[in-house]
């Protein structure tokens, strides 16, 4: 069974695997908010630990920007009670006092702003570094069973609103905390009973944040979750186009791909018409407090409690007191997207690794790999090999034949610990495979698989792929070996010829050609072939059987084929 059958079928019975064109169920659930919420907070400000300098000059600069904000309305109280007694002569220092303090406050403003940059983009780089190594690190199992689009849109967009939540909503959170701290003091300080009276709007703003927020967290948390099914659906398309366009499937994509962004535009909707909301409300809230002073601030005035400069000052102070709850009622949306987005993320990084245990190395193998009674079932209670028993002596070519779906290419990906068996035991030259270093195993077995990957780089870099320790003359051996060096002398640049999409710009056979001399210049002590001449021409075919007789010469080699002509040598 060749590789792309066998991950399809694999795919199919676990229902995760959608073809592009085929509706798959759809069993979402509908998370009102973040599971953890708290947890993954206190999670994400542990990466702010190797930053802490850094943040305490982002607090300080944010802390000066409060002080100077607080402070100038008392400033502007004593100009205009000074221009209302006629003490011209003691206007000026009160203004170049504020004049100063205006500057510093730009000034902070712009550190400030800087800070929040460099801080958010340092925070985030050692976070998707994290997240990077966790992904590479992943069983196979995990990379089968889940949405590589979904995968994809932790890594960018969740990433990405923590990092502008991080720059843009951080500072603004401390910020208006501090602000609202300090323009309450300063209005008690100047009069309890009006500042006691504006602050009674308080109660309207937590009600009001109090219902929004809770509606908010659901539609945000539901957006994210569409916006990876979306970039799944999205990268399997681009993935599977030749067959959706093979067979005629484009309107059942398009129908598949605008029901799930449907569905987003919908959900969008209403989380930004929620998230847009808190401002409109806050400033009904505000105005409302505009009015009491104006009134009471007023009754105040004329019986003499406070001056008209007081009256002014408060007013500020209630606008003061007003945007920052705006501000943090505006931001609390990208908060929520944010802890959405980290939750998303660290439950990715929260998976187990790949189990690379072991501690015997495979230095002076000979290469006889024995399965002894091996049970295995990708879904449980569906068994695809059962008491699997194989004996290959080192040297040996042995060929696998058999149905679609019977288990041919699960012994490789059970040889090469992709999987672990259910029971039985795996054991190459009598040592099981669990105990053998996972990287050494790897290192010492080449697999060549129908499915061609090749990268974005060089044709050199591609065939050093298997073994970065390889000098040019090796590399060219092994690609006259696999018969490829006259083709690729044929290209541009040669071997410096540059692989875009994958090699899309060469033909299939010519990328096969190439991952064959991949695993020849990896020299190994076990060698696998999965269907790894499917793609190539009758003569160029026989060609690399010619070069696999000195290839295999003392090595052991399990080939998967369908072709008569690859497995007649076979021993």
């Amino acid at each position: 069974m060749s590789n792309e059958n066998q991950k399809t079928s694999r795919q199919a019975e676990l229902n995760n695997y959608r073809i592009p064109g085929m509706r798959a169920p759809r069993n979402r659930q509908e998370i009102e908010k973040p599971k953890e919420g708290r947890k993954t907070m206190k999670r994400l400000f542990c990466y702010f630990a190797d930053e802490k300098y850094m943040l305490v000059g982002l607090l300080l600069a944010v802390c000066v920007v409060v002080v100077c904000s607080v402070y100038a309305p008392g400033l502007q109280s004593r100009a205009i009670d000074r221009i209302s007694e006629g003490a011209f002569d003691k206007l000026p220092p009160i203004l170049l006092f504020m004049l100063v303090l205006y500057g510093i406050h730009c000034i902070c403003t712009l550190i400030q702003s800087i800070l929040s940059a460099k801080l958010s983009q340092k925070i985030v780089r050692k976070l998707r570094e994290d997240l990077f190594d966790r992904i590479v690190n992943l069983p196979i199992k995990y990379i089968d069973n889940h949405s590589h689009g979904d995968i994809m849109s932790r890594m960018t967009n969740d990433v990405e609103n923590i990092s502008n939540t991080i720059s843009q909503s951080l500072s603004s959170l401390v910020s208006g905390v501090l602000t609202i701290i300090g323009t309450v003091v300063m209005m008690v300080y100047y009069c309890p009973e009006l500042a006691v009276l504006s602050c009674a709007t308080v109660i309207l703003t937590i009600l009001a944040t109090k219902y929004l927020s809770g509606a908010m967290r659901k539609f945000y948390r539901k957006r994210q979750v569409l916006l990876g099914e979306l970039n799944g659906t999205v990268e399997e398309m681009v993935t599977g186009y030749r067959t959706v366009v093979a067979y005629n499937r484009q309107e059942e994509v398009i129908e598949e791909f605008n029901k799930t962004s449907d569905e987003l535009t919908r959900t969008g909707i209403v989380a930004e018409i929620l998230g847009g909301s808190m401002g409109p409300v806050m400033n009904v809230i505000n105005n409302v407090g505009f009015v009491i002073i104006a009134a009471f601030g007023g009754y105040f005035a004329i019986n003499g409690v406070i001056s008209i400069g007081i009256i002014s000052a408060f007013i500020v102070y209630a606008k003061q007191f007003g945007r920052p709850i705006d501000e943090l009622a505006q931001v609390y949306g990208q908060i929520q997207t944010a802890i959405a987005g980290a939750e998303r993320v660290f439950e990715i990084m929260d998976e187990k690794p790949e189990d690379k245990s072991g501690n015997h190395d495979m230095k002076n193998t000979k290469g006889v790999i024995t399965f002894e009674h091996v049970d295995f079932s990708y879904v449980e209670g569906r068994k695809v090999l059962y008491d699997f028993n194989l004996k290959v002596d080192a040297g040996q070519k042995i060929a696998l034949v058999g149905a679609t779906g019977s288990g041919k290419t699960t012994v490789v990906n059970l040889l090469m610990r992709f999987y672990d068996a259910d029971s039985g035991c795996i054991r190459i030259d009598g040592t099981d495979i669990r105990d053998i270093d996972c990287g050494e195993l790897r290192k010492h077995t080449a697999i060549v698989l129908q499915d061609t990957v090749l990268f974005s780089d060089t044709v050199r870099n591609n065939i050093k792929y298997s073994n970065l320790e390889a000098d040019d003359v090796e590399m060219e051996q092994a690609a006259k070996m696999s018969n490829c060096h006259k083709m690729i002398m044929h290209m541009k640049k040669g071997y410096d010829t540059w692989l875009t999409g994958g090699g899309s710009s060469i033909s299939q056979g010519q990328r096969q050609l190439l991952a064959i001399a991949r695993a020849f210049l990896a020299n190994p002590k076990i060698l696998i072939l999965d269907e790894a001449t499917s793609s190539v021409d009758t003569r160029t075919e026989k060609h690399i059987q010619d070069a696999m007789v000195n290839l295999m010469k003392n090595r052991t080699s399990l080939i998967i084929a369908h072709r008569i002509s690859t497995i007649q040598d076979a021993d």
